[in-house]
């Protein structure tokens, strides 16, 4: 069985449903801060089998060991964590105790257990505002923000325990630009406030729910001036953690591999590709920068393609479409 915290949010739910869909078995931890049960509840009408559900925090000790008392894990993916950099910025303390102690803790109750295989949800955020693009896993780390340094000092705590315990195994997966829902419809990006991320704000604005999109400024050094990324499909994302669990069983120490497209996407591209999913203009105005924002970011995913045998399948269009989906048939979301 394979244990995912924070399972029941966006990315988690649909490596769920990848999972299951694998023949693997899954037992979810989540603290449901920004995620919901719903969410569990549909990963489970989609792939027909039952997932258990585990309310508690990972920074609770006594919780995390409860989970490896109960159920026969194996190997464990961790997405628990939050993970907005404007916020992140506003709220430093909070995002290194929560995001450091939940790693830490899962970590030792991992290692009393005698579960040794891990796959750590990173983010590019590590690699900060880069020299070069695409940006490859040798590349330089330098993070901008408090988030992306949660990520860099979670990558660092892992290496130091696979030097001093080589029985672990590890893979740190960085991931671009989540974005997009499951082709269903049923599950997608669903966040508790006004969204910090590109795609849920669009979706929003175009349901009407918000009354426009605030693009954070236009005068980056980019082909139309405003920030340009990665746009990885979620289904691909969730795919990439099944072939990286594979990949466990073949591997020594600790691995890195970035989860990207190769392509970059520009803020008003992505705009216009959402009008096309939607079928109508989506109000946008433009603002001053986002502290910690970067002006482009986008992956080489040649390692992921040659050793994990990976490579994402979608283009932003069809993120687009689905995100549409999701977003008109829960217009509120999982409420």
């Amino acid at each position: 069985m394979l244990l995912l915290t924070g399972g029941a949010g966006y990315i988690g739910s649909h490596t769920a449903v990848e999972l299951l869909d694998r023949g693997h078995r899954v037992v979810v931890l989540d603290n449901l801060v920004n995620s919901s049960v719903e969410a569990v509840r549909r990963v489970e009408k989609i792939t027909g089998q039952q997932v258990p559900l585990v309310v508690g925090d990972c920074t609770d000790r006594e919780v995390v060991e409860r989970v490896f008392a109960e159920h026969d894990i194996e190997a464990v993916v961790h997405f628990a964590g939050l993970k907005a950099v404007g916020e992140s910025v506003s709220q430093p303390l909070r995002y290194y105790r929560n995001n450091l102690d939940a790693l830490l803790t899962l970590a030792e109750a991992m290692d009393a257990a005698g579960v040794r295989d891990l796959v750590f949800s990173s983010s590019a955020t590590v690699y900060g505002d880069p020299e070069t693009v695409p940006i490859a896993e040798p590349s330089a780390l330098r993070v901008t923000n408090p988030y992306g340094a949660t990520k860099l000092f979670g990558e660092r705590i892992l290496e130091d325990l696979t030097a001093a315990s080589p029985d672990w195994r590890i893979t740190l997966l960085r991931y671009f630009n989540p974005v997009g829902a499951h082709p269903s419809g049923l599950i997608g990006e669903d966040p508790n406030d006004i969204p910090n991320n590109l795609f849920p704000y669009i979706s929003k604005v175009a349901a009407g729910r918000l009354p426009e999109l605030n693009v954070f400024g236009d005068d980056y050094d980019t082909p139309d001036g405003t920030g340009v990324r990665d746009y990885l499909h979620v289904v691909d994302l969730a795919r990439g953690h099944v072939a990286a669990l594979d990949h466990l069983g073949d591997q020594e120490g600790l691995e890195v591999f970035n989860l990207g497209t190769g392509t970059g996407t520009s803020v008003l591209e992505a705009v216009r590709h959402f009008e096309e999913a939607c079928g109508h203009p989506i109000p946008y105005r433009v603002g001053p920068r986002r502290d910690g924002d970067i002006a482009t970011c986008f992956a080489d995913p040649g390692k992921a393609n040659r050793q994990l045998g990976w490579r994402a399948e979608h283009t932003v269009a069809q993120a687009c479409a689905d995100a549409w989906r999701w977003q008109s048939a829960n217009p509120d979301g999982y409420a």
